[in-house]
């Protein structure tokens, strides 16, 4: 189906009840809702934004078009949770309803203020002329829930120097004064991220842009945030417009970080090492973090990307967000853990340890997760195949002899993206591997060493054959593995 504009930017009130009928029974006839992961009740999901720790519980929101599976007025819907495993939905959070955000409640970040949850995000108000005028405009969400928003923005203008491609404010507190970094474009059409102070929230100054080394990385940064961990900064973001290099930047945008000394806020110096990709799997994007009450630096991601159709586009609803992860710096790398909560999911263990020198097969299941250890890899290939039917699979495999681990959905089910390939690789050479995967209807997230690499993946199996196998190729693998239902 082709959008017009004027649907596109249909308010949900405005849709008729047959409408919203009719779209909640083909969201709920398809094959591919997930179990264990936020999605949206109908429409098209994407950034999460304002994912916030507060009045004891974690609160977290998400860009939201609720009419159907693609990009048009957004909405910030609102989820929460006690324990970041069993969310509630908590309805709209953010409506787009003042002139500011006249086209859109774009995303945006959280921080507490005198007990209250301030909401910093993008108003996207767009002329008769469709001229792009973003604002940043702040909601406050009070102890009860209630979100009041301010009549004004509280950043009209775009700095001198930068087009409209202005966006994603990430907001913390260090010391007695507020920052934000905003996501920019260049007058050159080049990336970058800027920095404004406060002492209010409400009174914001244009410091400056963060100086980095990268001078012409893409043509757009988007989704930044900022934070030090283990007396280090890392700056996370979104930059598009990366060409392919190799086995790096593959998909049609990527999500990364760098890792250096803490921001200098006098001078906007950011002294960091090479950008690294966030996850090396298919579909992970804008991605934010929060710190809870118990100091863990928490991560959550869109699990999907811009201008990518998917097969859950014909049943009226796209995306999801990935797992909750614990982020740790490991030696000079980003680690990403699934957070311990996740545990209380497990039910059924099915433990299996054995040689494995052709193939075994381990149970079947769609919501799962499984835990493999192998070690004293001898054979040519170690992996596995997952959701395996007749004709369907999907594999995670490390082939030893071009020392890559190979994720391959060439054969999972309904095809996504082919155009960007069916594989994403990881160099490595080691004798051991430890593979951490979630499997959920129609996602994977695989989490290799501890979190030091991670792969996510949408699949879409048309089959109802949903086997685990073991494999190997020319040799082989002690392998111990457990396996929960959840």
């Amino acid at each position: 189906m082709e959008w017009t504009r004027e649907q596109r930017y249909m308010k949900l009130e405005e849709a008729s009840k047959e409408m919203k009928e009719n779209l909640k029974h083909q969201v709920d006839s398809c094959p591919w809702r997930q179990k264990n992961h936020i999605q949206p009740p109908t429409g098209l999901l994407n950034d999460p934004n304002g994912f916030a720790y507060y009045q004891g519980e974690y609160h977290l929101f998400y860009q939201w078009f609720p009419l159907g599976p693609v990009h048009g007025l957004k909405y910030w819907y609102h989820v929460k949770s006690k324990d970041l495993v069993n969310w509630v939905n908590n309805g709209i959070g953010i409506t787009p309803e003042k002139y500011y955000e006249s086209h859109g409640a774009y995303s945006g970040s959280a921080i507490e203020k005198d007990g209250d949850l301030y909401l910093l995000y993008t108003g996207n108000h767009r002329d008769e002329n469709w001229v792009r005028h973003p604002m940043q405009a702040i909601a406050i969400m009070k102890p009860d829930g209630r979100i009041e928003k301010m009549p004004e923005p509280v950043i009209t203008n775009v700095p001198e120097g930068y087009t409209d491609h202005f966006r994603d404010p990430k907001v913390w507190r260090q010391g007695e004064t507020y920052y934000a970094i905003i996501g920019a474009q260049r007058q050159n059409q080049t990336g970058a991220v800027v920095l404004y102070s406060s002492s209010n929230l409400m009174d914001w100054n244009f410091m400056g842009e963060v100086k980095t080394n990268l001078k012409d990385f893409g043509y757009m940064w988007e989704c930044p945030d900022y934070f030090e961990l283990e007396q280090k900064g890392v700056l996370v973001w979104s930059p598009q417009g990366l060409e392919p290099t190799g086995i790096k930047y593959r998909n049609i945008y990527q999500s990364g970080y760098a890792i250096g000394d803490p921001l200098n806020l006098q001078t906007f110096e950011f002294s960091h090492g090479e950008f690294q990709e966030l996850d090396r799997g298919f579909d992970f994007y804008a991605p934010q973090s929060m710190e809870d009450e118990q100091g863990r630096r928490i991560l959550v991601g869109w699990m999907g990307l811009p201008e990518i159709e998917y097969p859950t586009d014909k049943n009226g609803w796209a995306h999801c967000l990935t797992l909750p992860r614990e982020l740790k710096i490991i030696a000079g790398q980003l680690y990403q853990v699934p957070v311990v909560e996740l545990e209380k999911l497990r039910k059924d263990e099915q433990l299996l340890s054995t040689i494995i020198d052709s193939l075994v097969e381990f149970g079947t299941g769609v919501h799962y997760e499984l835990e493999c250890e192998f070690t004293d890899i001898q054979a040519n290939e170690v992996g596995l195949n997952l959701r395996m039917g007749n004709v369907e699979k999907t594999v995670i495999k490390y082939d030893r002899v071009n020392k890559m681990i190979v994720l391959d959905r060439s054969e999972a089910g309904e095809d996504v993206a082919v155009e960007y390939g069916t594989i994403r690789e990881i160099p490595y050479e080691r004798e051991t591997l430890k593979l951490r995967i979630f499997m959920d209807t129609s996602s994977l997230e695989i989490f290799i060493n501890d979190g030091e690499s991670v792969m996510t993946s949408r699949i879409f199996p048309t089959n109802n054959e949903n086997k685990i196998q073991v494999f190997t190729t020319d040799g082989k693998v002690k392998a111990n593995l457990k396996k929960w239902n959840y």
